[in-house]
């Protein structure tokens, strides 16, 4: 059919709101344009997603479309749904928007049920850890634990370490309750890097280092390569990259050349750096950097 007025098939007229939970209409000249190779595969570039995305969906600060849809309770376009069907209020007002952005102290009830929000919400937090703090969520002697140095504005986002330092390593840890971007930085087929400064009594022989970075049969298998530099950063005097995460594994790898490490310093995990963040402090990181490290 010709278009009239000057729109093409399909199009909006003047004045018309497209609702954001359809798409325009499409028609079919526009839906089957791509042109065919031999076998079926499209040529020229690949067609954009049609319009029509809820917002809320993209990421950004926490909006109530997002946030109930963290909290697993629907689809998108059924939770865009039950917005706009009113059965959704926060600070009990009748949510109109579907991007309303949304603070901790916010109060959301949603089909007459409470929805907590501060555990929904992605905190990333590094950590200059002292030496004597254990690095785990709860401690049964009684030691202090990486959580118990936290502003007392986190403590309610169940948060976690990353990984693990020794006891008597000092250094960087990341705390998140971002499960997806904890596994991504542990498991070992990831490899990961992480950097360390180590302060030993002696130097090591040019065969001392060619073992560490070669690989070491240690009791429980053989260590990943590593890499050794010597350094002058008083009190250490060489640093190590590493690509696994087993327990103790800088000390057990220094202790199978006949070396034993004095002070050990975790200085970078992946692209995340210690800096110059003070012992015992903590740095609130973005979602975007923190999915960068």
């Amino acid at each position: 059919m010709p278009a009239r007025d000057g729109l093409r098939p399909g199009a909006a007229s003047p004045g018309q709101i497209i609702s954001p939970l359809r798409r325009a209409p499409q028609s079919k000249v526009e839906a089957f344009s791509p042109q065919r190779r031999a076998g079926g595969r499209l040529s020229g570039p690949r067609p954009k997603r049609p319009a029509g995305k809820i917002p809320g969906s993209a990421s950004g600060p926490p909006t109530l479309l997002k946030t109930l849809r963290d909290a697993g309770l629907g689809s998108r376009r059924d939770l865009a749904e039950a917005i706009k069907a009113g059965r959704v209020k926060v600070n009990e007002a009748i949510a109109e928007s579907y991007s309303l952005p949304l603070k901790d102290s916010d109060r959301i009830v949603f089909d007459g049920r409470e929805v907590p929000i501060a555990r929904l919400h992605k905190i990333y937090l590094a950590l200059n850890k002292p030496a004597g703090v254990i690095t785990t969520t709860e401690d049964e002697q009684g030691r202090q634990t990486v959580l118990d140095l936290l502003p007392e504005e986190y403590k309610k986002y169940q948060l976690f370490p990353v990984g693990r330092l020794d006891e008597d390593t000092t250094g960087l840890v990341l705390l998140t309750n971002d499960g997806a971007l904890a596994y991504r930085l542990t498991h070992p087929r990831f490899e990961v890097e992480k950097e360390y400064l180590v302060a030993i009594d002696k130097a090591l022989s040019a065969e001392q280092i060619e073992q560490i970075e070669a690989g070491i049969e240690l009791d429980d298998g053989l260590s990943a390569p590593a890499r050794v530099k010597p350094v002058i950063h008083p009190p250490y005097n060489y640093r190590i990259i590493i690509r696994e995460g087993k327990k103790r594994i800088v000390r057990r790898l220094f202790a199978a050349v006949g070396q034993q490490v004095r002070e050990l310093k975790r200085i970078r995990i992946g692209r995340l750096k210690l800096d110059n963040l003070k012992e015992g402090s903590v740095k609130r990181l973005t979602g975007a950097v923190a999915h960068k490290i």
